[in-house]
């Protein structure tokens, strides 16, 4: 059945030279499309070889290496950490601790300032106070926000800063009433005696420099050169 695919040969045509085939033929007769291997490309003008270009079908996927995993593994950076030490890291924020010493101290010293100068059964009162405060902070029983506080407002109070210390005080008292409620009336005293004590003894130090001003003025008084 091939040759009726083969045109008659050409007297012109060499002895090896392979037979022509009848497109027409073939079409006629329902064979399948297939495309002549005789056809020949012309060479490109530029002179540059041509690269011949792979026909793929439509859902074929494209021929060539396989794309790198993002994965894989890539040279270290010249001076760069390591990536795990660059990675963040979650520990828990550990608060500072605030301690009791840091605030029972300033408040006994305020105290011994004041005997002395305040009734005895003022002072008995205030002590017992601290001591319900110093029972409480060991026992756990007061929580961090009362802890920073009570820190401010012995700063305020060591520096002088009353009305500070006291705005601290009323904060305390409306915030954490059922905390501090026992023994924040003798910090309350406290402050109020200590206010009163350094008012009498700024008083006391303006009438003495008042007082030697005036003798240096007093006529007939003769002072060293």
């Amino acid at each position: 059945m091939a040759g009726l695919y083969v045109k008659p040969g050409n007297k012109e045509r060499g002895w090896n030279d392979p037979p022509q085939f009848s497109y027409g033929l073939q079409t006629q007769a329902g064979g399948p499309k297939r495309t002549p291997l005789t056809k020949r490309v012309a060479a490109p003008q530029d002179g540059s070889p041509r690269v011949p270009t792979l026909e793929t079908s439509p859902g074929a996927p494209p021929m060539g290496p396989p794309p790198l995993s993002s994965k894989a593994s890539r040279p270290p950076f010249v001076g760069s950490c390591p990536p795990s030490s660059m990675e963040p890291t979650n520990f828990p924020v550990v608060e500072s601790e605030i301690l009791l010493e840091d605030v029972l101290r300033p408040l006994e010293r305020a105290l011994e300032d004041c005997r002395g100068h305040t009734k005895k059964q003022v002072c008995d009162d205030i002590s017992r106070r601290l001591a319900l405060l110093q029972e409480q902070w060991a026992g756990g029983k007061l929580s961090m926000p009362v802890k920073k506080r009570m820190a401010l407002l012995v700063q305020e109070l060591s520096s002088h800063q009353w009305d500070a210390a006291d705005d601290i005080h009323r904060s305390l008292m409306v915030d954490h009433v059922t905390e501090v409620s026992q023994w924040m009336v003798g910090v309350k005293r406290l402050i109020a005696e200590k206010r009163s004590l350094s008012s009498e003894e700024e008083a006391n130090e303006e009438k003495s420099v008042a007082t030697a001003e005036q003798n240096q003025t007093v006529p007939g008084i003769q002072h060293d050169p």
